[in-house]
């Protein structure tokens, strides 16, 4: 079944016909909501707001663990993560969607893995491409489907927030080889992993990074909110067309 993780500006989806919401336990303590179950074009989903549906909780408060954790334990065993970006190469630019595949973390103090001392025998996972292929060629599939442009691959910095970075964090992220910024991709990937998730993003460009192009004297919140709301017209668009296609056998990552 398709889990889907709604970010900023994702809080719900409304042209989902929603059948139950569970309220979930896990070992890792409460998920940021109750799991909503639903139909979304004829065919079953799960919807968890990363933020909680009040959109109270950040980014590094986040229980990832636990989000992760009770949407496997419902029976999600592909996920579509959607996530708000700010855009640091020249062709990520506020008003267009992403399907990263690469990250880099620059997080720190969050839970980050389930394997936790003295309960098993460590396991070094590989994490070459942190994204499972098989996903992120469906979304781009649906986009095609949809004529809905999405550039194709690019680096993810992930920050710690709330704050939004300095222009000099930008540069340093640039320099390391990011293409975009946002606050959710880690440890939210890494734990996809270690459930044997299939797992992929759909990054949300709402503006340009600190020091780049309209955001080049500072980001406005009034310019995020004025672009976010296509944006995710156009998400939701390609998340109908993603759950109608066939899925996919199994999965590499």
């Amino acid at each position: 079944m398709l889990g889907i993780i709604g970010g900023t500006g994702l809080t719900k989806l409304a042209n989902l016909e929603i059948t139950r919401r569970q309220v979930a336990r896990t070992p890792y303590g409460e998920p940021s909501g109750a799991l909503t179950f639903g139909m979304l074009c004829g065919v079953e989903i799960v919807f968890l707001a990363r933020h909680g549906y009040g959109h109270t909780i950040p980014p590094h408060e986040v229980n990832y663990r636990a989000n992760l954790w009770a949407l496997k334990e419902h029976g999600v065993d592909r996920l579509v993560s959607v996530a708000t970006v700010g855009g640091i190469h020249p062709e990520i630019r506020a008003g267009g969607l992403v399907v990263p595949d690469q990250l880099i973390d620059y997080t720190w103090g969050r839970a980050h893995t389930y394997s936790v001392s003295g309960e098993k025998p460590v396991t070094h996972l590989d994490f070459t491409e942190p994204y499972c292929s098989e996903m992120r060629h469906d979304i781009l599939r649906a986009a095609i489907k949809k004529n809905i442009h999405i550039r194709d691959g690019g680096v993810y910095a992930v920050a710690q927030g709330p704050r939004l970075e300095t222009a000099a964090e930008i540069n340093r992220m640039e320099r390391d080889g990011a293409d975009m910024v946002g606050m959710t991709g880690m440890p939210e990937a890494y734990l996809a992993r270690e459930l044997e998730l299939c797992y992929a993003a759909i990054g949300v460009i709402v503006n340009d990074a600190a020091g780049r192009g309209a955001s080049k004297n500072g980001i406005r919140e009034e310019d995020i909110q004025r672009v976010l709301s296509d944006l995710m017209s156009r998400v939701r668009v390609l998340l109908e067309e993603l759950v109608v296609m066939d899925s996919p056998d199994s999965c590499q990552n």
